[in-house]
């Protein structure tokens, strides 16, 4: 098949191109795969124009949207998540709700993805009311009854967008709705059914219950914190999933210790020595440097604590996320 001879089928096969080498990518730490995802994408949009096929040309713009999204996000700039938003809005054109609406709703909720991305970047909460308003566009036509795993997808990136609003607002009222959305995510997202989104939205209900534990007296929110960890573990295993393994072993280690510094007794900071070591194996200074520091000083400082603790009935100790 040639561009000269069928061109509207060599675009959808350039289309499908684009989709299968950002799955790739999306596994990869190498952007190769990614790029070419975005220049097969391109080529398709060549013959999938919007006037000759255009609810085809909006699944293109939508697609590589996704791909410049996944490389925006390995990057320090914001270019690539800059034209993402580009690519997402021409879909828009063509994908509405109207017309379209369960693509008109996952293109919303990948514009909530960007925007929100866009927002770590630039530290502007605009990004983020901008993220939350597509967010809840999407979900006025991914229902749970029509959609249910696409549902509780955007429950789960509402339920991110709302905590980093309330940790950059110290709003507490939004990180109890981050709590909600994580908890009606779940309700789809279980372990038999999707256990890898499960044990994602599992890590991530326990760090905004960390959040909120931060911010009120007592130890009920870190307790519930350590049993979402615990749970997130089961499915992101070492042997699985590393990376994702160790960052919620350093997260286990941070309400671990938030449990030791409420409590007399030294049982939950020896758990904590144990998580953040667990974590250490992994997050090497080969692997991510980054967060190799920061686990390497969260395990100093729980030595540290657990030592004094050993001499004296108390002492805080503030340890970092990765």
């Amino acid at each position: 098949m040639t561009r000269e001879s069928d061109p509207l089928d060599w675009a959808t096969t350039q289309h499908d191109l684009g989709a299968v080498l950002r799955a790739l990518g999306e596994r990869e730490s190498e952007p190769t795969h990614l790029e070419e995802a975005i220049a097969a994408c391109r080529e398709a949009l060549q013959e999938r124009t919007r006037a000759r096929a255009p609810l085809a040309w909006a699944a293109t713009q939508n697609n590589l949207g996704n791909a410049l999204r996944a490389l925006g996000e390995r990057e320090n700039g914001t270019a690539h998540l800059e034209e993402a938003i580009v690519a997402y809005g021409e879909a828009l054109k063509e994908h509405t709700r109207k017309r379209a609406p369960l693509a008109w709703a996952e293109t919303q909720n990948n514009l909530g993805a960007v925007l929100q991305a866009l927002c770590e970047r630039e530290h502007d909460t605009a990004r983020l009311d901008q993220a939350l308003a597509a967010y809840h566009e999407a979900l006025e036509e991914r229902t749970r009854e029509s959609a249910p795993l696409d549902w509780a997808a955007t429950q789960n990136n509402l339920g991110t967008a709302l905590q980093a609003l309330g940790e950059q607002k110290s709003e507490p009222a939004l990180l109890e709705e981050a709590v909600a959305a994580y908890r009606q995510a779940l309700l789809e997202r279980t372990r038999a059914r999707a256990p890898i989104d499960w044990a994602v939205t599992q890590n991530n209900l326990g760090n905004v219950l960390c959040a909120l534990g931060e911010r009120e007296s007592g130890t009920a929110r870190f307790e519930e914190a350590v049993v979402a960890f615990r749970e997130s573990l089961k499915e992101r295993t070492r042997e699985k999933m590393p990376l994702d393994w160790a960052m919620t072993q350093n997260n286990l280690g941070n309400a671990l210790r938030a449990l030791g510094e409420r409590e007399s007794g030294t049982a939950h900071f020896e758990e904590a020595v144990t998580a953040f070591g667990e974590a250490a194996r992994e997050l090497t200074e080969e692997k991510t440097p980054h967060h190799h520091d920061i686990v390497r000083q969260n395990l100093a400082l729980i030595l540290s604590a657990l030592e004094r603790r050993k001499s004296q009935p108390f002492g805080a100790v503030a340890s970092r996320r990765v």
